[in-house]
């Protein structure tokens, strides 16, 4: 798979995803085949904020969990919203939103660019 998406790329969008998940729902009227998936839209957006407030990397403002565990975070987000139009009923509109956002996400995840990392000279 073509790797391509670093660190600091993935830094600076989160708080625009986070952001977005947290309006897109009003803008979309997301919630009409069941309320939870406006709120699901929204508590995620929520806790995106703070994941990324508190992750070490670029944007991180109180920079204590390690960036792998904030990708581990976003792949279960990816695989929780392509599976939550089956799991909660969501039809037309709202499942049409968690499967491009799960799809989304996972392909970001998977085509994260591994870090590589200076070794001293000895």
């Amino acid at each position: 798979m073509f790797r391509f998406f670093t660190r600091q790329m993935h830094a600076y969008i989160d708080y625009p995803v986070a952001l977005g998940l947290i309006v897109m729902p009003f803008v979309l009227n997301i919630g009409a085949s069941n309320p939870w998936a406006f709120g699901l839209s929204f508590a995620t957006g929520i806790a995106a904020l703070l994941l990324t407030a508190l992750t070490d990397h670029e944007t991180g403002l109180v920079r204590v969990l390690p960036y792998s565990l904030h990708l581990l975070v976003d792949g279960i987000v990816g695989a929780t919203f392509v599976a939550a139009p089956f799991l909660f009923g969501f039809t037309g509109l709202d499942a049409l939103y968690y499967w491009v956002l799960g799809a989304t996400v996972l392909v970001v995840v998977s085509a994260h660019k591994a870090e590589t990392r200076a070794v001293a000279a000895e």
